[in-house]
């Protein structure tokens, strides 16, 4: 036998792999795949099959969710231009433009909002219009049968012929340039959201853009701003299971002495009665609205009531069965068009003496419902050179869908708003029988129109809209609650309480009679001077609105404007009125722009607005008892009492401060309560943190996330067994005062639960039951560890697209929906992220944008929108500015032309051939 040598294993080992597949040594990768065996072709081509089909599906997927992205450099035809018009965007996509002419530059604003915002724009106009059904179905049915009753859209057509022709030029050549975009591109390049609707089956093409569609939307705004509608229900239901002594508990009168109104009362009071208040120039009453037949003109004498002997005795159960129809409806109408309740403003204004520049400061924060996107856009329209024909130099927050910029500055002024909130809608319980109600003595016949309201995928819906004198009967939208509306459903058998047949409800609003809202936008735009901007206030129609003004000159001022209706004196519109009685009846006539509040220069260099009372007890005009409780103003006065050399960072620092006035009220009896009886360790850790802590809503404070659970928990304990379901406390300042009385009547029936018939509670009872309960829920949402807790957790900014956010589809969710994590501040403080007592502490309505103007300097003034500008979610835009927003911080609001031109993207718009 052979021993192998020292190279036998190589030699082995070579001859193996060589023999391992001769036939395939030396082929190539298509010929070595072709003998592969069957398996094995077909296990890669299905691999590669999937793989391919992945990389096909998300490049398409990646393109639709991109394609809408605008267009922001280069060149870009828009037809109808006189002259190019230059878009410069900054580094968070606010655009600025820059042109020869008016009508150029809302041609192009036009344009420009399309590209941004166009879905939004449609949406809202179909809201506007009651056709929210063709796009979603019958979801949208019940808001469509509420817009339509109220007659929105018609309202707007009749505008057009009240507004002046020059504003209607302009609303005409921002239609055009909103049209120019849509004939440019097809609906799956305006917005994703028609794409994925096409995909669901939706046959959709954009009809063109209408004057009538911008007009539209100045009412959704006007609905969400109305006033004390919502209280008028509370009080009458509230009526039926309480005693009055309970019922006036609930809604307290304003607390002067507490909390100062806008203006302070003076010996000649009146307007521009302020201390060292500057001379009265604005205009000698508010211009005609245009005519209207059902209304008296001012000066005719009001109808002889002698001899009207109805009663307006109410049958209670039977006005609680048609308000509760009413609160339905009201309850449909989507966030998108606003909640009209609890929600409120901050501006305020100092003077120079009280600055460091020795120029004024203007500080503004509308407070609206969260949603994304945002309601504003930032944007600029700049003249380049000042003409009879180009007029604009102005910067600031606009509506996509309406021209001009709603609250800014331009060259000589600055601007804010809050809500004013005079009481300018009434409900008319009515006496209908057939097609005729009573009024007086008379029976008169009923006005009915039929509308038709097509219904995505379903039968059109045929609406009948009924009215009386006093306005649209409202009453007639809930199909299951009325009994006697003309849109009733059908029953075989009528339910119990329709033995008794229940009131129709009617709705008288300003905002339902055309106005010149329009006009004063372009007309503030305008303003150069305090005796023009008055004149510019004096269109102000709806809403109302508290005006803060600052100047170049140095000047400081507060105007009050819009349509306040003037009642008889025995109907204060506090509850629904009898609408049988015509005593209860407007008088037709409007309180005069020249008897509105207003101040120029007052004496101590501040005005406050804060949706407090404007003036003092008992002053004329009257405009309502049902103001904000106060407390967000009252804070931001002591913050700035005292205060000299303030700045522009001093003001942002106040719309950032978190107090909590309910904490001030409530944290001292829960002390009490703790001290004197044994709660344990358990509760105790909980209690401990209220000991120390400063008030603030803190997003990172455990005591503020405790506080807030006690609070939402003894307004449950105290209050909901008082009220129908309906009527729970939201929390807001109302429920703060509320409580801020009571806490000093510890044995007031409002502190009983009548659940419990063995035993009576006092306030003590209920303190004790809502630390432990409040113990027990942050254990089970957040920690045993109290450490742990904190009230960013709890309450979050969760902002949901406004249609398609609450989809169901979580993919679809997640595309358009963002989340700006916890946040501080609450319903009462300046930083008013409210929340919705009973429903969660998520942000249900916030500051939509926070703004600072500096009148020595432009350039060093600042703004911050809520969202972005961007309605597109593939945008980094779409919500770019929301963590600034939540961190408190915000953008420089440049304002020279050479810093705004500077950097960024430009475009132009050219005009045709």
């Amino acid at each position: 036998m052979t021993t192998p040598g020292p190279n036998a294993t190589n030699s082995m080992n070579a001859t193996h792999t060589t023999n391992a597949a001769p036939e395939t040594a030396h082929l190539s990768w298509w010929e070595s795949y072709r003998v592969w065996p069957t398996w094995a072709h077909v296990t890669t081509g299905v691999v590669s099959a999937l793989v391919l089909t992945l990389v096909v599906t998300t490049a398409i997927a990646v393109h639709l969710y991109r394609q809408p992205l605008p267009t922001t450099s280069g060149e870009i035809t828009l037809p109808g231009l006189g002259d190019a018009v230059e878009v410069f965007r900054d580094e968070q996509g606010i655009p600025r433009l820059f042109g020869d002419t008016d009508r150029d530059l809302v041609r192009a604003q036009g344009y420009v909002h399309a590209q941004e915002r166009f879905f939004e724009m449609d949406v809202r106009r179909h809201a506007t219009a009651g056709r929210l059904a063709e796009l979603f179905g019958a979801e949208g049915l019940a808001s469509d049968k509420m817009v339509r009753t109220m007659g929105w859209r018609r309202v707007a057509e009749r505008e057009l012929g009240v507004i002046s022709t020059s504003t209607r030029t302009l609303l005409d050549s921002y239609a055009e340039g909103v049209n120019a975009y849509i004939s440019q591109n097809s609906p799956g390049e305006m917005a994703l959201e028609y794409t994925l609707l096409g995909l669901t089956g939706l046959d959709y093409t954009p009809a063109k853009w209408t004057a009538v569609d911008s007009l539209a939307w100045l009412k959704a705004m006007a609905w969400d701003l109305r006033g004390n509608m919502s209280k008028e229900i509370d009080r009458a239901v509230a009526a039926l299971d309480n005693e009055p002594r309970v019922v006036k508990a609930l809604h307290p009168e304003y607390e002067h002495s507490l909390r100062a109104p806008i203006l302070e009362p003076s010996p000649d009071s009146g307007p521009d009665s302020g201390p060292d208040s500057g001379p009265d120039s604005g205009p000698d009453s508010s211009p005609d609205s245009g005519p209207d037949p059902s209304t008296p003109p001012d000066d005719e004498p009001e109808p002889d009531l002698a001899g009207d002997d109805s009663s307006d005795d109410l049958d209670a159960p039977a006005a609680a069965q048609a308000l509760d129809s009413v609160r339905s409806s009201v309850n449909a109408m989507p966030a998108l068009l606003g909640k009209g309740d609890g929600i409120g403003s901050n501006s305020w204004v100092v003077s120079g003496e009280l600055t460091a520049s020795g120029m004024p400061l203007l500080a503004n924060d509308p407070h609206l419902s969260a949603t994304q996107p945002g309601i504003w856009m930032q944007m600029g329209l700049h003249c380049r050179e000042i003409t009879p024909e180009c007029t604009l130099d102005v910067a600031g927050f606009t509506f996509s869908g309406l021209p001009g910029v709603v609250i800014g500055h331009n060259a000589a002024i600055a601007w804010g708003f809050t809500n004013l909130g005079p009481d300018v809608t009434d409900l008319y319980l009515e006496r209908v029988t057939g097609e005729r109600w009573e009024h007086g003595r008379e029976s008169k016949p009923l006005t009915r129109r039929r509308e038709t309201i097509e219904v995505r995928g379903e039968e059109d819906f045929d609406l009948t809209v009924r009215a009386t004198e006093h306005g649209p009967l409202i009453s007639d939208v809930d199909q299951e609650t009325s009994s006697i509306g003309a849109n009733a459903a059908a029953r075989a058998t009528p339910p119990a309480w329709a033995a008794t047949e229940p009131y129709a409800v009617a709705l008288a609003w300003t905002a339902l009679q055309p106005g010149t809202t329009a006009d004063a936008i372009f007309a503030l735009n305008r303003a150069e001077d305090w005796e023009s901007f008055r004149e510019a206030a004096a269109l102000f129609d709806v809403p109302s609105q508290n005006l803060v003004y600052a100047d170049r000159d140095g000047n400081i001022g507060y105007q009050a404007p819009g349509k306040v209706p003037v009642r008889r004196k025995d109907h204060d519109g506090r509850r629904p009125a009898a609408g049988w009685v015509k005593a209860n009846d407007w008088t037709g006539r409007h309180v005069p722009f020249d008897e509105l509040p207003s101040v120029l220069n007052p004496a101590d260099g501040v005005i406050v607005t804060a949706n407090q009372a404007v003036t003092g007890p008992d002053q004329e005009p009257y405009l309502t008892d049902d103001w904000d409780a106060g407390y967000r103003a009252q804070r931001i006065r002591e913050l700035l009492e005292g205060r000299s050399e303030l700045t522009v960072a001093d003001m942002s620092r106040i719309q950032l401060d978190a107090d909590n006035p309910m904490a001030r009220a409530l944290v001292p009896h829960l002390l009490e309560v703790a001290e004197r009886d044994d709660l344990g360790t358990y509760v105790g850790e909980g209690v401990d943190l209220l000991a120390g802590w400063d008030f603030q809503d803190d997003p990172d404070s455990a005591a503020a996330a405790y506080f807030n659970v006690v609070a939402e928990r003894v307004l449950a304990l105290t209050f909901h067994d008082d009220l129908r379901a309906r009527i729970h406390p939201d929390g807001g300042s109302r429920w703060v005062q509320v409580l801020e009385e009571l806490l000093t009547r510890p044995s007031h029936a409002l502190w009983d639960d009548r659940r419990t018939d063995d035993e009576i509670e006092d306030r003590d009872v209920v303190l004790r039951q809502a630390l432990v309960e409040a113990r027990d829920e942050l254990t089970q949402l957040r920690s045993v560890r109290p450490r742990e807790w904190s009230w960013g957790h709890l309450h979050q900014l969760e902002l949901t697209h406004q249609s398609l956010g609450t989809s169901g589809i979580g993919l679809v969710e997640a595309i358009f929906n963002r989340n700006g994590g916890g946040i501080g501040g609450g319903s009462s403080a300046p930083n008013a992220t409210a929340w919705q007592a009973g429903e969660g502490f998520n942000v249900t309505s916030a500051p939509s944008m926070r703004m600072v103007v500096d009148l020595a300097d432009f350039d060093d003034s600042v703004w911050v929108s809520l969202t972005g500008v961007s309605g597109h979610p593939a945008s980094p835009h779409y919500s770019d500015q929301t963590e600034l927003f939540v961190q408190g911080r915000t953008l420089p609001w440049t304002w020279t032309r050479d810093r705004v031109r500077s950097g960024g993207d430009r475009l132009v718009l050219t005009p045709d051939a």
